[in-house]
């Protein structure tokens, strides 16, 4: 080890049981955090400061202002610029002597195991269902150790999945814990809001367990989730058992859900091509809505027999999640039905009026 690595990391290395040995352990470690949102943002900074050797961060989207009071890696000069590219930038003038890998994409089923293959531990910093279970299916199927972690309103998930712990078996995985989830139930930052200390806080943790579990030390949340309440801070730990008791032998493919941007939209309003559909709730849309007809998400089923089938439809919500999810539906049980999600939601059309 250089004098130079000595002296940066002397306060880790001074730490009883964690000496040069386990800095070495940091700086030959490969790890992927998956999101550089909310959790990603904090936990690759203190990953990159720790002195991880090769950090990969995979992101597809792009800052936006909605983002800047808790995505602390960003200023309102990137807004609209790639969310990895940007954090490996930052990270490489945190720490020189790492190496910084971009992953500007979005995870699917297509791609996602490669991604993995040249990681030792992944990070989910994500915000949405669909790629949590992608990336735990994927993580399960590689046999990668995957550092979990969830964030909404004033509350926070943390956990380790799919360690290795007897010979030829794995520790509990997200499956195990959520076998299944309605998406349309459970609303995103945007839609529900989340105070930024806590993205901070449950992304820290993410970035704790890694060091714990690249360096052997104390006990990593393996077989555990961690709940925290950050308007009490009071936090429990409920043991989910020692080893999986799911099977998963492939992965679920993407389901790619068709979106129009906010340009596109009010290009075709203004010539009278699209039906529009608002999916939230009836006190959003009386907050504000950009016309059309209004079917709330748990409204859908009912409704759905009634949509306008003049013209191709778009569906509304705050952030795109809950229409996205709509489009699905609907899509399934009309395939005859041209659809589209509107990209970025309510929040968009506001951002780029």
């Amino acid at each position: 080890m250089q004098a130079s690595d000595l002296l940066r990391y002397s306060c880790q290395i001074a730490l009883p049981g964690f000496g040069e040995a386990s800095q070495e352990r940091l700086q030959q470690a490969r790890v992927l955090v998956v999101g550089a949102g909310g959790l990603g943002c904090p936990a690759a900074q203190y990953l990159a400061a720790a002195g991880i050797g090769t950090l990969g961060i995979a992101d597809f989207d792009t800052v936006s202002p909605g983002n800047l009071h808790r995505q602390i890696l960003f200023t309102p000069a990137e807004v609209g610029q790639n969310k990895a590219r940007i954090a490996c930038e930052k990270l490489q003038q945190q720490n020189s002597g790492i190496k910084l890998v971009v992953h500007q994409l979005k995870v699917t089923s297509d791609n996602v195991l490669e991604l993995l293959q040249d990681y030792d531990v992944v990070l989910d910093g994500t915000d949405n269902f669909d790629t949590k279970y992608l990336l735990n299916d994927a993580c399960v199927l590689a046999g990668k150790p995957l550092v979990y972690g969830a964030i909404y309103q004033f509350e926070g998930q943390v956990a380790v999945w799919n360690v290795s712990v007897e010979a030829g078996k794995r520790s509990p995985n997200y499956r195990d814990v959520f076998p299944e989830v309605d998406a349309s139930q459970v609303p995103n930052c945007a839609d529900g809001g989340v105070i930024p200390t806590l993205a901070g806080m449950i992304g820290c943790m993410q970035a704790n367990e890694v060091l714990k579990l690249i360096t052997g030390a104390g006990e990593p949340l393996v077989g555990k989730l961690l709940l925290l309440d950050a308007l009490s801070m009071q936090s429990r730990i409920i043991k989910v058992g020692k080893v999986s008791n799911v099977k998963i032998d492939k992965l679920s493919e993407t389901e790619q859900v068709p979106l129009i941007s906010v340009p596109e939209l009010k290009q075709g309003i203004a010539q009278g091509l699209y039906e529009l559909v608002d999916v939230r709730r009836e006190e959003e849309r009386e907050a504000f809505h950009i016309g059309g007809k209004h079917v709330p998400l748990d409204q859908l089923a009912e409704q759905m027999n009634q949509l306008p089938d003049n013209k191709p439809l778009v569906l509304y919500c705050a952030s795109g999640k809950r229409s996205g999810e709509a489009v699905k539906r609907i899509s399934k049980a009309l395939p005859e039905l041209e659809i589209y999600s509107l990209e970025g939601g309510i929040k968009a059309w506001k951002e780029q009026q």
